[in-house]
């Protein structure tokens, strides 16, 4: 008997099934412990190598996926290999009956996890033929509900970046979004976009808490970017609620029903290791709506008004910059530059 073998052998599935289970099944658990450090340390070790290439980036979600897939087997193929090591002689060759060394362990595990086994090997007592069973049991259950969760996944990053699409189509910055609904009169012509956006920003929070992988599927193009468009629509909802005139304003019911759905997607943050902004994202600009003579409020007003959503839009800027962006518009000089890029702009002065 190898009391040591036994003992990781029983660790190291312990973990892997915890994980596996937290990850795929526990809607609020978000990643299990070993998938959620496997995942922020492939992100951010690609942006490091890749200097935030946008192309390059494109990569992380699908990389990432095949590794926690990769890493859940390899786990299990171990964990399954150092029990077998834990007895005495737990398998022997069919053929020689000689003890089954490393080798021998490692392909028995290997093709009793997805398969029944070809006999080459087989377990000496009643206590290894049932983990034996076992290990085919959870090798195919665990890899079969694997392989839904990618899938699961896969369907949430579509609806995403359908999410992205619409918001964008209205405005690239949230005073496009505010004048894209403007009819001289008011904004009725919104009340079905924002009110649909809103539930599908609230779908989309309850998919990136049951799966934050789901915020390193980085998109090439900043108009199918959930981190910019999130802000986008937010900030629009912020203008219509304390930069609008009371008069024109949109349905405050739906304005604070988008909010919501902008605060349950921020409430994600946490179990994807996301840190608010250490500054503040500039304001919108309220001059860009008395453009197409939108009543407003003065500067001061408004300027009162987002004192208070200060930690709210520090968080949304924090989004942004997780995501490898610079705050919205997404293609305009007046963005603010990335982390990094700020800090090549200061080594070149």
């Amino acid at each position: 008997m190898q009391p040591l073998y036994l003992a990781v052998g029983t660790v190291v599935l312990i973990a892997v099934i915890v994980d596996i289970i937290w990850t795929a099944l526990w809607v609020d658990g978000g990643s299990g412990p070993l998938s959620g450090r496997l995942t922020t340390a492939v992100w951010r070790g690609l942006r490091i190598l890749t200097r935030d290439h946008p192309r390059a980036l494109s990569i992380a979600g699908p990389l990432i996926l095949t590794l926690t897939l990769s890493m859940w087997i390899a786990l299990l193929w171990l964990g399954w290999t150092f029990l077998f090591a834990g007895g005495d002689v737990a398998l022997v060759d069919s053929q020689t009956g000689a003890p089954a060394d490393w080798t021998g362990r490692l392909y028995y595990v290997a093709y009793t996890m997805f398969t029944n086994g070809n006999g080459d090997y087989s377990p000496t007592t009643g206590v290894w033929e049932i983990a034996s069973s076992f290990t085919t049991a959870t090798g195919m259950a665990f890899v079969t509900l694997g392989v839904s969760y990618i899938l699961t996944v896969i369907g949430a990053v579509s609806e995403k970046r359908a999410f992205a699409n619409s918001v964008t189509g209205l405005g690239e910055r949230s005073e496009e979004f505010v004048r894209a609904g403007w009819t001289d009169e008011g904004f009725d012509g919104l009340d079905l976009p924002v009110e649909s956006l809103a539930a599908d920003l609230s779908e989309l929070a309850d998919q990136h808490k049951a799966y934050p992988i789901l915020h390193y599927y980085h998109s090439e193009k900043g108009e199918r970017a959930s981190a910019m468009a999130v802000p986008v629509f937010d900030e629009a909802m912020t203008l219509f609620r304390y930069g609008v005139d009371d008069d024109v304003q949109l349905d405050p019911a739906l304005v604070e029903n988008a909010r919501s759905s902008t605060d349950s997607y921020l409430d994600t943050l946490e179990t994807a290791f996301i840190e608010p902004a250490d500054e503040v994202p500039p304001r919108p600009d309220l001059d860009r709506l008395r453009e197409d003579d939108i009543p407003t409020v003065d500067d001061e007003a408004f300027e009162d008004a987002l004192e208070e959503l200060t930690d709210r839009r520090r968080n949304l800027l924090g989004v942004v910059q997780a995501d490898a962006w610079h705050w919205p518009p997404i293609d305009d000089g007046d963005s603010v530059p990335r982390p990094d890029d700020a800090a090549e702009e200061n080594d070149s002065r």
